[in-house]
């Protein structure tokens, strides 16, 4: 199974696929859009075949903390 990455960075947003070892990368920041940010992912990886995504991205979690605990 071939699964694409992407990490939604402050700076940049970066995909990969899991057969791949090309990083793909576009600009992000504050004023990206959700839909700027799919039309980015779609352009980057045009070419390339997955069969399940995921995303990555800083945030919190539910205990207020970057790490989630039990």
């Amino acid at each position: 199974m071939n699964v694409l990455m992407v990490d939604i960075g402050g700076s940049s947003v970066k995909t990969m696929v899991s057969d791949q070892e090309e990083m793909r990368k576009f600009p992000s920041g504050p004023t990206l859009t959700p839909k700027q940010m799919v039309a980015g992912v779609k352009a980057a990886t045009r070419d390339w075949t997955f069969d399940a995504i995921t995303v990555g991205f800083p945030g919190w979690s539910r205990t207020g903390s970057s790490c989630a605990s039990p």
